[in-house]
């Protein structure tokens, strides 16, 4: 899979099978979409694309702190097997500023040339949302694609979406999260040195700042599998501030690794997550806190099987 950053950057102008949206999570109903546009392309001989909207210029404009289910670059690597091209659309006040038929005229066949053009029955684009699947209807024989609508996703009542998963998982329901993802929730980053207060307390934990508009679940204990280096090791994390031992209010994922003895500093690592365990407390001493962390520790190894 190609990434491309901007409209402007994409060249190939071959004919393409051409998803829209802003796929924050990757999740089954976008997967509906992908999978289309995976079978439109091995049917048609067309191009694979999937053009993601980032909302980040928007939120900046309007001031708004929002979160996502997932980073860019978790998506660039959610991606990498399934299309040709991942494409970044920044949802700046020019692009938003495009009526409906300008979207279709200059992106969806300037930009993509365009021969399928596969959305949800829900989407809306151009100037003040004025456009949805009846003007990409109207317009498909005048400028030559064929429009594929796909039906939503449903979970019993709900129709499965970015928004849904958000509110699943600030409740804490990991577990309900994952199946409506498809996936784990997972947070990548680098491995920072922290103060080393679990090592010299026997259990020593990995420290990855929180990545920027990325969704805090609720803060506490969660069950976890964490990968380093391509090997999947079980685990138990905490998401929070640590507020027994520290005043800083930087949300930090620290996890303790099962079955793992090395120096991770500075490796990247994916943490996913698997089971809320507890909320985060602020114990009355340092061994209060312990004790409650061996508790995690002994529930993590049951979960596990671990001996």
């Amino acid at each position: 899979m190609r990434y491309v950053k901007w409209l402007s950057h994409y060249l190939d102008r071959r004919r393409s099978a051409v998803t829209f949206g802003k796929f924050d999570g990757l999740h089954l109903g976008h997967q509906k979409l992908i999978e289309t546009v995976q079978r439109l392309k091995k049917e048609n001989n067309t191009v694979s694309i999937v053009c993601a909207f980032d909302m980040r210029p928007l939120w900046k404009a309007k001031h708004l702190h929002m979160e996502r289910l997932m980073t860019g670059r978790e998506r660039c690597h959610h991606l990498s097997q399934e299309v040709d091209y991942l494409v970044e659309c920044p949802f700046t006040e020019k692009f938003r500023s495009m009526t409906a038929e300008e979207f279709i005229r200059k992106v969806v066949c300037g930009v993509f040339n365009a021969g399928y053009v596969v959305v949800g029955a829900d989407f809306h684009f151009g100037k003040d949302q004025g456009g949805d699947v009846h003007t990409l209807e109207k317009y498909a024989k005048e400028y030559g694609y064929e429009l594929v609508v796909v039906e939503k996703e449903r979970y019993g009542e709900h129709v499965i979406s970015s928004t849904y998963i958000r509110d699943v998982l600030k409740k804490g329901n990991v577990r309900l999260a994952n199946y409506l993802l498809g996936y784990p929730f997972e947070v990548n980053g680098r491995v920072e040195r922290g103060n080393q207060l679990g090592r010299t307390l026997g259990f020593p934990t990995m420290n990855v700042a929180w990545p920027e508009y990325k969704l805090v679940p609720p803060k506490g204990v969660y069950i976890s599998e964490i990968t380093i280096d391509g090997i999947k090791y079980p685990g138990i994390s905490n998401v929070g501030v640590k507020p027994t031992v520290s005043k800083d209010n930087k949300v930090v994922l620290e996890s303790f690794l099962f079955q793992y003895g090395s120096d991770a500093y500075g490796r990247k690592v994916k943490a996913e997550f698997l089971e809320f365990r507890r909320p985060e407390q602020k114990f009355g001493s340092v061994e209060e806190m312990k004790a409650h962390v061996d508790k995690d520790i002994m529930y993590g190894r049951k979960y596990f099987g671990i001996e």
